[in-house]
């Protein structure tokens, strides 16, 4: 279908009354509630509005550079207290699925000391010389050292997951190189991508979310502001999906894209009336 004869949702409505059977709100973080430590206009009271109407939210990042203490420590500094239970990273996503998948097995872990801990703490055994699993994460660590390092065990065969696929990510003075920028230079190097991306739009970070909040799928909104992870993780898995026109994606990217959400806001403070 063109983008012409698309019909996209009309912005800042729920004509059908979608959010009024959701029952736990998946919320992005950078683009969608802040940029940096700068909250969005309504931002907070979108959130207080969410538990006074007798529902529930968590964060869904897939930014795997910090662990959940940190985004706690985060929005501490901006003057909002939550506990890390509200936190759930791509990281934490990817440490679910190692443990059902490849229990037992030594990692290499591309990613720093934050999230390195995050995994130690979780029981995952990590190794720097003969691994039998390679994960990249978004490492703000990264040196020349550990790309060979990766790119050696990545073209030696060994399974090859990743936390998440975003190539940048925002900040307030634009964007930084991401996971998926480093998963760039390494298949350029070793010639492979990925055999596991974990993060949305993907299943693996969806089924860990469902289970950690006990809801079911169809009962879940996932709101962001990128289409092609956020909104399509929602659309792809069952959950209804909210386009927030604040960060990346803008309606004419939502008029071109193949993924299309079931609603679309200006940002979250226009949500606060349907909640």
């Amino acid at each position: 279908m063109s983008s012409s004869t698309k019909k996209i949702p009309e912005v800042n409505q729920d004509k059908e009354h979608i959010l009024d059977g959701i029952r736990c709100f998946a919320l992005d973080m950078d683009g969608t509630i802040y940029l940096g430590e700068k909250w969005f206009d309504g931002a907070k009271e979108f959130l207080a509005q969410i538990e006074a109407s007798g529902r529930s939210y968590i964060f869904l990042t897939n930014n795997s550079s910090r662990n959940a203490e940190a985004y706690v420590e985060k929005l501490h500094r901006m003057g909002w207290e939550i506990g890390p239970e509200k936190i759930i990273t791509s990281g934490q996503a990817a440490i679910f699925y190692l443990k059902k998948h490849f229990a037992g097995k030594k990692v290499f872990l591309l990613g720093n000391p934050l999230l390195q801990a995050e995994f130690l703490q979780a029981g995952i055994v990590l190794e720097e010389q003969s691994p039998e699993v390679v994960v990249v994460a978004f490492d703000t660590s990264l040196d020349y050292q550990k790309m060979c390092k990766v790119c050696d065990f990545v073209r030696a065969g060994l399974p090859y997951l990743a936390t998440h696929p975003d190539y940048n990510c925002p900040t307030e003075t634009g964007f930084i190189p991401d996971a998926g920028a480093i998963q760039a230079f390494i298949h350029a190097s070793a010639f492979r991508y990925p055999d596991r991306v974990i993060g949305k739009p993907n299943r693996d970070i969806i089924d860990y979310l469902a289970e950690r909040v006990g809801v079911e799928k169809a009962d879940i909104a996932m709101v962001g502001d990128r289409l092609y992870t956020d909104i399509a993780a929602g659309r792809n898995n069952g959950l209804k999906s909210v386009l927030v026109l604040s960060g990346e994606a803008t309606l004419a990217d939502a008029a071109e894209s193949d993924v299309m959400p079931h609603l679309i806001f200006s940002s979250v403070r226009e949500m606060i009336p349907f909640l």
